[in-house]
């Protein structure tokens, strides 16, 4: 059997390895981690929950063990691209835990936050970012990040990437980085607008897949309840009290398929007296990690999500996936039910299917080719229906944001995929994409320019729609 050491890790690599208990690699790192070693490209497709990132990390801060350079000021030699601040943040933290006895400085770049600090934190020069592309874009229109000496790029939930729309973001971001350089591309599943993208980007890759490529958890029980789209909230009610009855309820987790209706369940959870909480793109940063923290610990044991937010929550423990809307893209099913049965541990998902989504049923039905087992309503649900219309009817008036989705408003216009970085000027800095040119050779306030690793030119803010909701991401 396959261990990690037989990879020829780096000894401080190990030796982190061996203090967090691990020996035995998962099957996409048996596969991914000796070509990465080698310095190849490389497509890895594994669900959710089996190990990528540390496919991707150990070869990289390999790498830099040895292969130690000095930092250059405003410029970092791994990127790592994700598609959520929640996944960001989680991959950092496991790059700071294997190289916990290296001098390898990880930086997150995401919205939500305020820009100068991660301004300050690139000045000196940074091993690893790991970033969500729009906040990635203004950092490099700003000024404050150059691209040019990326040695590594991993592109992480690849398929989830482009599910959100980044595929404009990701363009002009590899645009901006060297031809020669190392690229690690890895996937939950393998539609074809993803093989295409691999094909663009990927230098003669080694594809690895564990497996394939839209299987569900084998361990994840997963049922369906049909149910009147009105009738939904009663019936989370009903099924959660039932869970935390039968002693099995460790931590749920809810998805909805919109913002403002993630925070109607909530309201409507509460009002039955249900403790839960919110995460998507429209709270901020440390609304996100207050309700993930109180997750984690247990204080909430209900979490209401959307895709978007969901893609990088990895908590242990969670024992529960509830559909409360099924997706109408089939695919985002296997990740929804991917958050619970990880390291070794058995789960529960259960769908909620209205009329108008059993199109969406048959779809994932077909993608994982199972049957999924029908479930009766609850015995006490018409009563809960009842009693919830009641509730309903004496609670508060619904805060003006839900009111406005809930009659089809609009929100803010979203980025503009037509704008574009202008590419670096051989021998100098490169210039700020949407501001003025650089000037002088190559120096800033003193500060030299060029290879040598000065800072970029400052460039104005991105203004109006460019300032779009991918931001919050």
């Amino acid at each position: 059997m396959t261990q990690f050491s037989n990879f020829g890790l780096a000894e401080p690599i190990a030796r982190a390895l061996a203090e967090k208990g691990y020996t035995d690699p998962t099957p996409i790192q048996v596969q991914a981690i000796p070509p990465a070693l080698e310095g190849k490209d490389l497509c890895g497709i594994a669900q959710t929950g089996t190990g990528k990132t540390a496919a991707f990390a150990l070869p990289i801060l390999n790498r830099f063990h040895n292969e130690p350079k000095h930092r250059l000021k405003y410029c970092t030699r791994s990127l790592v691209l994700a598609p959520t601040r929640e996944l960001a943040s989680q991959i950092a933290k496991s790059f700071e835990d294997y190289a916990k006895f290296m001098r390898v400085s990880v930086t997150t770049v995401f919205g939500g936050v305020p820009i100068p600090r991660q301004e300050r934190a690139m000045s000196h020069g940074v091993d690893v970012v790991v970033a969500t592309p729009g906040r990635l874009l203004d950092l490099v229109e700003r000024g404050s990040l150059d691209l040019r000496h990326v040695e590594v790029l991993v592109l992480d939930e690849a398929d989830q990437m482009l599910d959100l729309g980044f595929i404009h973001d990701l363009k002009r971001i590899v645009g901006l980085l060297p031809r020669q350089r190392q690229t690690l591309f890895f996937s939950a599943t393998m539609p074809k607008a993803i093989e295409d993208l691999a094909a663009r980007y990927l230098k003669d890759p080694v594809k690895v897949a564990v497996k394939p490529a839209a299987t569900t958890a084998e361990r994840v029980e997963q049922a369906v309840i049909h149910v009147n789209q009105a009738e939904k909230p009663a019936l989370l009610q009903v099924v959660l009290k039932e869970i935390e009855a039968a002693g099995t309820l460790d931590r749920a987790l809810v998805f909805s398929r919109t913002k403002h209706g993630a925070d109607r369940i909530v309201r409507q959870l509460g009002l039955a007296g249900i403790v839960a909480e919110a995460i998507h793109g429209n709270k901020s940063q440390p609304q996100r990690e207050r309700s993930l923290k109180a997750f984690r610990d247990g204080t909430c044991r209900v979490l209401v999500a959307t895709d978007i937010a969901a893609r990088g929550i990895d908590v242990s423990g969670v024992s529960h996936v509830i559909n409360y809307e099924l997706p109408n893209v089939a695919e985002q099913y296997v990740h929804r039910i991917g958050r619970t049965a990880r390291a070794g541990r058995t789960g529960q998902a259960i769908a909620f299917c209205a009329d108008d989504e059993r199109a969406y049923l048959r779809d994932i039905e077909k993608l994982i080719r199972l049957k999924v087992t029908v479930l009766g309503l609850p015995a006490d649900f018409r009563a809960a229906v009842a009693n919830t219309q009641r509730i309903e009817r004496n609670a508060p008036p619904m805060p003006r944001e839900e009111e406005r989705e809930r009659r089809g408003g609009g929100g803010r216009p979203g980025p503009n995929p037509h704008a574009q970085v202008r590419p670096a000027r051989a021998g100098g800095r490169p210039p700020a994409a949407g501001g003025r040119p650089s000037g002088g050779a190559g120096r800033v306030a003193g500060r030299p320019g060029g290879a040598g690793g000065g800072r970029p030119p400052g460039g104005g803010n991105r203004a109006g729609a460019n300032a779009g909701a991918r931001r919050g991401r």
